[in-house]
C-alpha cells in the first residue's frame, strides 16, 4: 500500500522560507508523477506544482513559478517543496500526491491524482 507522509510545515515571516518533504513508501512506480497541492480554509483546492519522476520534468502553477522548486531524492525516495519569498497568501494546508502512472499527469492538478498524504501546515504572517 502506498504512503505519503509529508513534514516541514511551519509558520514564517512574508518573505521567509521552508521546505517541505514528502516520504514515499511503499510499491511506487519509478516513474510516476508526484506533486504538491494546497488548501486554505473555505478556499477551493489549488495544485501547486508536479514533477514526473522519469525525467525530472516540472511543472508549477503561474502562483508559485519563480519563487517554488519541486525535486526528488530517488535515493531516499522523497520529494520536496522548497518554498522561498512566502506570502501570506501561501498560508494553507499542503497535500503530497502520487499517481501510479507516467508522464501525462504531470499537467493535471495534483488533487486528481490517486494516493494522498495527510497534509502539512503552511502558516505566513505578514
Amino acid at each position: 500500500q502506498v504512503q505519503l507522509v509529508e513534514s516541514g510545515g511551519g509558520s514564517v515571516q512574508a518573505g521567509g522560507s521552508l521546505r517541505l518533504s514528502c516520504e514515499v513508501s511503499g510499491p511506487t512506480p519509478s516513474s510516476n508523477c508526484m506533486g504538491w497541492f494546497r488548501q486554505a480554509p473555505g478556499k477551493e483546492r489549488e495544485g501547486v506544482a508536479a514533477i514526473y519522476r522519469g525525467s525530472g520534468s516540472t511543472y508549477y502553477d503561474d502562483s508559485v513559478r519563480g519563487r517554488f522548486t519541486i525535486s526528488q531524492d530517488d535515493r531516499e525516495n522523497r520529494i520536496y517543496l522548497q518554498m522561498n519569498s512566502l506570502k501570506p497568501e501561501d498560508t494553507a494546508m499542503y497535500y503530497c500526491a502520487a499517481t501510479d502512472f507516467g508522464s501525462w499527469y504531470l499537467t493535471q492538478p495534483p488533487y486528481t491524482y490517486k494516493y494522498r498524504g495527510q497534509g502539512t501546515q503552511v502558516t505566513v504572517s505578514s
